[in-house]
């Protein structure tokens, strides 16, 4: 049993929990220094987002536009603010440039909000990230980037979270299917590469993917294939089933698909010299069943499927820079949307996987349930006020029924009255 605190068992306790604080915010500022942040977007400046966004200028009819804002609902209504696409049916592209960096040698972490608070029926939500040579006024879905990564949607088929990576000016997409969250709220997407080749992609700070580069995505030739000297053995019986060799088709099976409408009658006005001569029509046979096909039984000779010798790949190099990029220097939104109203925000480029969940839960992490809360009052509100009106438009109906009913009984007396006078 602990020994009950004395006295100053209190102050010692609450100088043990400040010492704590202490150590974890130097803890949390040693974490930072140590992060190379390259690229940290919060809008938090107004309009000083211009400055650093370009938009793109090429095909600009087809173009929307971006607003700063929050949007209908948030935690926060200034750290929630982010561009968000505003017009329907357009294409989207803007771009910022930072400092060029390679990861060679390093882990390259990209992460950022989206929210599709419009609940989107058909458009895109992901980030591509250029190298310095990208002419941002001309920015558009034919410019070569390195990573495209971020969640998809259309229709009830496509609901998938994008990572694709270029590996010799060629995009190779993942082939783990990754589902993107389909609510209003905001959501944090966060990919993770690492120099042994190994990647992450989480979703609300939360792993949903990981895996190894190279066997996720169709970079290199297969380290493995099949011996082309080696064939199967001709005794190798991989049918799983077989024809019943004491099924017999029975007798009366045959009959022809179609047969002559003998009950149809030969036209009057039917010229045999102009229509040539007459025959009966063909039609469907009620009798025909097909063609005959024995019963399937297992069969009891398989043996599965052959296992065909592996050999390795001669045309198989291991690339050891599959991950690495050189002057990594812009972000970007190049996307179509059906229905506007996503909002893009808290956008970090860096190489630290600590720091990056810290800032998530900074951000995200501390205004997502505040978000929630306030769409859930929005809604309950917007409820009572539809409740509201269709009362009023119910009793509206009522009395004007009451009146008409009232006016309905005085004119039948009025009616009845006339009678009586002319009897």
């Amino acid at each position: 049993m602990a020994a009950a605190a004395g006295p100053g068992g209190g102050g010692a306790l609450r100088r043990g929990l400040g010492a704590l604080l202490v150590l974890g915010a130097l803890l949390g500022a040693a974490r930072a220094a140590r992060a190379a942040v390259y690229f940290q977007e919060q809008f938090l400046d107004g309009a000083g987002w211009q400055k650093r966004w370009v938009h793109s200028e090429y095909k600009a009819e087809r173009l929307g536009t971006f607003k700063l804002t929050a949007g209908k609902f948030y935690g926060d209504p200034v750290r929630d603010k982010g561009l968000q696409t505003s017009e329907n049916s357009k294409f989207y592209a803007i771009s910022s440039r930072f400092k060029p960096f390679s990861n060679k040698g390093k882990t390259l972490v990209i992460q950022y909000t989206v929210k599709h608070e419009q609940k989107i029926d058909c458009g895109g939500g992901y980030i591509k990230v250029f190298s310095s040579d990208l002419d941002q006024k001309n920015l558009s879905g034919d410019s070569r980037y390195y990573i495209m990564f971020g969640p998809d949607i259309c229709g009830s088929e496509t609901k998938k979270v994008h990572v694709i990576l270029n590996y010799k000016n060629k995009p190779h997409p993942i082939k783990k299917p990754i589902r993107c969250k389909v609510d209003g709220y905001t959501h944090l997407y966060t990919l993770i590469i690492r120099p042994d080749q190994t990647y992450e992609v989480k979703i609300d700070n939360e792993v949903a993917a990981s895996g190894n580069l190279e066997d996720d995505l169709d970079f290199l030739p297969p380290r493995k294939i099949n011996d082309p000297a080696v064939k199967k053995p001709r005794d190798w019986d991989d049918r799983i089933q077989i024809d019943d060799p004491n099924d017999i088709k029975p007798e009366d099976w045959d009959e022809p698909e179609y047969i002559m409408d003998t009950s149809a009658e030969k036209p009057e006005d039917w010229n045999d010299s102009v229509n040539g001569k007459w025959s009966y029509p063909m039609i469907k046979n009620p009798l025909y069943r097909g063609e005959w096909q024995p019963r399937q039984i297992d069969n009891p000779n398989y043996r599965g499927v052959w296992p065909h010798p592996k050999i390795d790949n001669p045309n198989y190099s291991p690339d050891y820079s599959i991950y690495s990029y050189e002057n990594i220097s812009i972000i970007g939104l190049d996307i179509w949307q059906v229905r506007a109203g996503t909002i893009f925000d808290n956008f970090l480029i860096t190489d630290d996987e600590d720091y990056a969940e810290d800032f998530g839960d900074e951000t995200w992490g501390e205004t997502k349930d505040p978000e929630k809360e306030m769409n859930i009052r929005q809604t309950e509100e917007e409820q009572e006020r539809e409740r509201v009106i269709e009362e009023k438009y119910f009793e509206q109906r009522f009395k004007k029924k009451i009146k008409e009913k009232r006016k309905s009984q005085r004119d039948r007396v009025m009616r009845s009255s006339i009678k009586k006078e002319e009897l």
